[in-house]
């Protein structure tokens, strides 16, 4: 399965995803870092002309580019060409670009952590805390989101042994999960808090991290109990397991007088300390 980010260079977002177990950028983010281009469809054709020198030259560099989804910035999946980190190094020889010396060591400095983190995984999860710190979360809401990845990130391990295959086949099971437990799926519940690129969970306050947790966590130990397999019988698991969180919603909801499912996120919060705060 993919696993996709958005790192920083001096300012400039470059889109990344892991797969086959490696760090893959975005050939166009690179090419509109190291031209100083504003618009990408500027920094497309820049690559276009440059991969069609590169191709008459024999070279591999383009050949071994994987077009890969990654988030675009409407906040769409869409598939654009990635490079490995040897890829991009040999692209950026191809650029004439005073970035490109800073641009190599800062490539190769994510590379090697990287290559730690798949060494002690601990790296990463400690790496992920100081973000959220940075970011302004409090200590407790980082504890639950961390406990929330872990929970993920098992049940993800799970559906793929059990016969989820394709991306689309995690979010359909995901969503059945959100709608069993919230009453909407996560693309909804993205429009309700306001968000477009960002990533839900980031914006959710304790209840919704906590249900989001239960659901998933009953769903996985469903499909342990029944040796589920098939997409079928595992998306029937998720609405299980997702009705379970679903039930408790409703009773918190009628013990505190208010929606679970709320707007609010840390975008809106003020100085976005206080993740807590719902509308009624």
């Amino acid at each position: 399965m993919e696993t996709t980010k958005i790192a920083l260079f001096k300012g400039k977002k470059i889109r990344r995803v892991i797969y086959q177990n490696e760090w893959w950028f975005s050939v166009i983010d690179v090419v509109q870092v190291l031209t100083d281009q504003l618009n990408d469809q500027v920094a497309r054709k820049y690559w276009n002309k440059l991969s069609q020198r590169l191709r008459q030259e024999g070279s591999e560099v383009v050949t071994n580019c994987h077009r890969l989804k990654l988030q675009a910035p409407d906040g769409k999946m869409r598939e654009t060409d990635c490079a490995t980190t040897e890829g991009i190094f040999r692209i950026i020889q191809s650029i004439p670009s005073p970035k490109a010396e800073p641009f190599k060591r800062w490539l190769a400095k994510v590379g090697y952590e990287r290559i730690q983190e798949i060494e002690n995984p601990e790296l990463a999860t400690k790496r992920t805390r100081i973000l959220y710190k940075l970011k302004g979360y409090p200590d407790d809401w980082i504890e639950k989101r961390m406990r929330g990845i872990a929970i993920r990130e098992e049940l993800t391990d799970e559906w793929q042994k059990r016969g989820a295959e394709e991306k689309r086949d995690y979010e359909i099971l995901t969503a059945e999960i959100s709608k069993a437990t919230f009453g909407v799926t996560p693309s909804e519940y993205k429009k309700l808090k306001g968000l477009q690129r960002e990533n839900l969970r980031d914006h959710m306050d304790d209840f919704e991290l906590i249900l989001t947790m239960l659901g998933e966590r009953t769903t996985k130990e469903i499909h342990k109990t029944k040796d589920t397999q098939g997409m079928r019988s595992l998306k029937d698991d998720a609405r299980v397991g997702g009705e379970v969180a679903g039930t408790t919603r409703k009773q918190i909801e009628r013990r505190i007088g208010r929606s679970v499912v709320s707007e609010n996120n840390f975008l809106k919060t003020p100085n976005n300390k206080n993740l807590n705060r719902n509308k009624k």
